[in-house]
């Protein structure tokens, strides 16, 4: 009964236009009033509580570390690296958008951030060479989506929070997946222009290829940094934000020379804008957490998935459709933040790592 309350009074919420973080929390009061608990006492210290983290604290970081790569140059000189290398061959502007999305991805970590970086720089270009509109904004769109997988990734991190889990072994297990997303649109989008009348631009000498590498090798140096310092044990992710963030605005302010100090102002104002929506969900999500809990509600979706549990893959296969319509209509980091708390302890019974 406890999760159909729940599930009816969050859905419900969340149609009627509430922003999520609100259905959040009149979900746990409709749980805390059909448990006979409700207490204001107990919500507000788990809305606290649940912010209270120490590896919370690379959000903001990494956050100011994208903003300062964006406005500062860094995503500019990967484009251009990536333009000299391969845009000559035949659609050679979305293999060009794709490595782009790869590299940016390791080194902003937010979808958004990416898929603007890359329709800004790149899709002018395209429309311009007689790309056709609608393939070249669904690959660049696309290729944002990597940004969430490859590390530095704050979903990732949102992960590792809710589920209890090593945020250290999620961003170095990102990698993989990542890098077969890039190939998989590497696949696409040849299958789509191979038949194309598309513009071939002109190819690089060798002098002008040197000139764009050394340009992006400061660029190309903290995705290095990021993940070498989280593998061989030198600094946490937390850590790895705050050092991401400082080489961003050196790098941005000092070599490149790019990033002013109304850049700078603006970009600290617009990672506390977004770490306070951020941190509010998870605080609020946290209160739910903690209700799920005592509601025992895995132990109940555990019975209900009881059929799949005897084989991981069928039970993982369900999982990934139910993740799979949710998230068509519920944003990344709520989707995460609402469904890891009641799928890990279910995932955890059924041995899957």
């Amino acid at each position: 009964m406890t999760l159909i309350v729940f599930l009816t009074v969050l859905i419900g919420a969340i149609l009627i236009g509430i922003p999520v973080a609100f259905a959040l929390l009149l979900s746990a009061i409709a749980m805390m009033i059909q448990m006979n608990m409700f207490s204001v006492d107990i919500m507000a210290q788990s809305l606290i509580n649940g912010v209270d983290s120490f590896t919370l604290l690379a959000i903001p970081f990494f956050l100011v570390a994208g903003e300062a790569m964006s406005r500062g140059g860094l995503s500019q000189r990967i484009v251009n690296l990536a333009m000299m290398l391969i845009g000559h061959r035949k659609g050679g502007l979305g293999y060009v958008a794709i490595i782009t999305s790869i590299v940016l991805a390791g080194l902003s970590g937010s979808a958004v951030a990416d898929a603007a970086a890359l329709v800004s720089i790149l899709y002018p270009v395209m429309r311009k060479a007689g790309y056709p509109q609608e393939s070249s904004l669904g690959l660049l769109a696309s290729g944002g989506l990597i940004a969430p997988v490859i590390p530095p990734s704050l979903p990732l991190i949102l992960i590792g929070v809710a589920g209890n889990i090593s945020i250290g072994k999620l961003l170095i297990g990102g990698i993989a997946p990542g890098l077969m997303m890039g190939a998989a649109l590497v696949m696409t989008w040849w299958f789509i222009v191979r038949r194309k009348p598309l513009e071939i631009l002109p190819e690089a000498s060798w002098a002008e290829a040197g000139a764009a590498l050394r340009g992006s090798f400061w660029a190309l140096l903290l995705p290095v940094i990021i993940i070498g310092g989280i593998r061989s044990g030198v600094f946490t992710a937390t850590e790895a934000a705050v050092v991401a963030a400082v080489y961003a605005i050196v790098i941005s302010t000092l070599v490149y020379r790019e990033l002013t100090l109304a850049d700078l102002i603006d970009t600290l104002i617009s990672a506390v804008r977004t770490t306070s929506m951020v941190m509010f969900l998870v605080g609020a999500a946290m209160v739910v957490s903690w209700l799920i809990t005592v509601a025992q509600l895995p132990q109940q979706l555990a019975m209900l998935l009881e059929p799949f549990m005897d084989s991981p893959r069928m039970l993982m296969a369900v999982i990934m459709i139910i993740v799979f319509v949710v998230g068509t209509a519920m944003d990344l980091s709520p989707t995460i933040l609402i469904l890891v708390p009641m799928f890990m302890p279910v995932i955890t019974m059924a041995g899957i790592d």
